[in-house]
């Protein structure tokens, strides 16, 4: 009799396992620097996190070259150790390839390790850039990732990783961009709950969001020293507001009156190369979505 009890409990915790398994929704956000993914997608990312869904964000350059007073490998360096941090504060895995900053091409042999790391992933959502945007880093890294998007089910191709049997949902983060088309924003997300943690986790960025960024404009006498000053500064890069779009798609998902509330967002455009979910299919992709 222990003994059947014994099977039966570890039958049991397999059965669990399997069903926890089966349930985690796996997601990959791909940016064209070690900051990219914190911005497009911190706040959902955190949220998946915490509902026990997978989460990586992928780097495709090593950043190398975004800074006004070091650059190369020391930079690269620096912001992989930047990366690892801020990964570990959003609590997802935080990948960067080694691939020079400014200089990416949308090449074959970059595609295939695009290709690779959304099959290792088993990735239910691949998120990314628009290819209709300033920097030609993150235009090359959306034709990657939108030339990988029906390859990572063909099995001829970078055929030294299985793949995968269904085609992910694609989807591109938002962006202020018009021409030639404005971003549609399809999802929008609530990140009230977690945008503290957000900005706690971009922080992480030293070297972009304290130095850099602020050069490029002209103010970085302006950037305060203590943690607490860096943190409220950071936090005024989100407090924009809302877009009317966005704000339809929020009341659309989360019912008119919480949708109306919502101070922070993050808002997602289906692309058409990936699997194109229903609004049934979206509601499972998205758990955090519904709860009207």
């Amino acid at each position: 009799m222990k003994r059947l009890m014994i099977m039966i409990s570890l039958l049991s915790g397999l059965l669990l396992m399997i069903h926890a398994q089966h349930d985690t929704i796996r997601i990959i956000v791909i940016g064209a620097h070690p900051d990219d993914p914190d911005g497009d997608a911190g706040g959902t990312a955190i949220l998946w996190s915490k509902m026990g869904h997978a989460v990586k964000f992928v780097s495709v350059t090593n950043g190398d070259a975004g800074h006004f007073a070091m650059g190369g490998g020391e930079l690269a360096k620096r912001r992989i150790q930047e990366a690892k941090e801020a990964g570990r504060r959003f609590g997802v895995e935080y990948e960067v390839l080694d691939n020079h900053d400014g200089e990416l091409t949308p090449d074959l042999e970059i595609r295939k390790e695009i290709i690779r790391l959304i099959r290792d992933w088993k990735a239910d959502i691949v998120i990314t850039h628009r290819p209709n945007d300033y920097h030609p880093d993150h235009r090359y890294t959306a034709m990657l990732v939108q030339d990988a998007a029906y390859m990572v089910i063909v099995p001829n191709i970078a055929a030294d990783t299985p793949p995968l049997k269904t085609n992910p949902v694609f989807l591109y983060a938002q962006d202020y961009f018009k021409k030639p088309n404005p971003f549609t924003p399809d999802i929008a997300v609530s990140i009230d709950d977690v945008m503290e943690q957000k900005i706690y986790a971009t922080a992480a960025h030293e070297s972009q969001y304290f130095e850099w960024l602020p050069w490029t404009g002209g103010r970085l006498d302006e950037v305060p020293t203590g943690e607490k000053e860096r943190l409220d500064y950071l936090a005024n890069r989100y407090r924009a507001g809302v877009s009317p779009e966005v704000r339809e798609a929020l009341i659309k998902w989360y019912g008119k009156e919480k949708g109306s509330a919502v101070k922070y967002a993050e808002a997602f455009e289906i692309c058409e190369f990936g699997r194109r979910p229903n609004e049934e299919e979206i509601l499972k992709l998205f758990p955090m979505l519904g709860k009207k």
